[in-house]
């Protein structure tokens, strides 16, 4: 299995650290040409302005929209959670890759000083609370029909979402030691989930 990271800014090398540890080839995309021969990519967190505009200027944002809408697995964190939405509330002018039935909301929770951690059901990664650290964290407002929600904070906010072979998070698990969200990605690419 191979899978991209995006690494036009923000948490590309723990990521990559990650899959590492799940014994899987993992490499960092700056380029479109590095988007060939891919299984899956992952678009890290990080500032959603920021790579929203680097991938505009390497011609990344219309090959990795194709790339999804043909069926590649897509995981997005955080920023990556908010380049993948249909829709951003607050959008300042970040262009999304939009392909996801989702409104999401930037900075949902404050500022960097209001970042902080919390346990999380996720059903899907079995009966163990996952580790969710959020950073500046978006948050999913509105999903679609065919949204499929993973996660939810204790007042309902939602902050894990999977469409088809589209997975996002509003929080980073690529910074804890828990690899089970990053798995669950993997068996989503191999048609096991």
């Amino acid at each position: 299995m191979r899978i991209g990271v995006l690494a036009a800014q923000g948490a590309f090398a723990e990521h990559i650290a990650t899959l590492h540890k799940l014994q899987v080839e993992a490499m960092p995309v700056r380029l479109p040409s590095e988007l060939s021969d891919l299984d899956g990519l992952i678009i890290p967190g990080g500032e959603s302005t920021s790579i929203s505009h680097l991938m505009l200027a390497y011609n990344l944002m219309s090959e990795i929209r194709n790339l999804a809408k043909s069926g590649l697995p897509i995981f997005g964190t955080c920023a990556g959670m908010i380049l993948l939405a249909s829709r951003i509330s607050d959008s300042d002018g970040i262009e999304p890759i939009g392909v996801m039935g989702l409104t999401v909301r930037r900075n949902a929770f404050g500022r960097q000083a209001d970042s902080f951690e919390t346990e999380l059901k996720i059903p899907v990664l079995g009966e163990k609370p996952f580790p969710g650290i959020f950073i500046r964290a978006p948050v999913i407002e509105r999903a679609s029909s065919e949204v499929e929600i993973l996660a939810s904070l204790a007042d309902g906010t939602i902050v894990a979402a999977r469409q088809e072979k589209l997975l996002v998070s509003a929080f980073h698990p690529e910074l804890t030691n828990d690899l089970r969200f990053h798995q669950y990605f993997l068996d989503i690419i191999a048609g096991h989930q």
